[in-house]
């Protein structure tokens, strides 16, 4: 699943719903990648990568 910003205009309470239903479905084995900005949303990947001018790269774990 290609998620962009699933959860870019929610309140908190809803934010968290939606990654709370992403997360369930990663864990029957779906993957799922997520595109957004909000680095508490990122923190809950498994591996989190970062585009900056045109680059990718792999980040260290992030933890809030």
């Amino acid at each position: 699943i290609l998620c962009d910003e699933p959860t870019g205009n929610l309140d908190t309470k809803n934010r968290d719903r939606i990654i709370e239903l992403l997360l369930n479905i990663q864990k029957r084995g779906t993957t799922i990648i997520c595109v957004t900005h909000d680095l508490e949303v990122a923190e809950k990947g498994d591996c989190v990568y970062r585009l900056n001018e045109g680059l990718l790269t792999k980040e260290e774990m992030i933890h809030l």
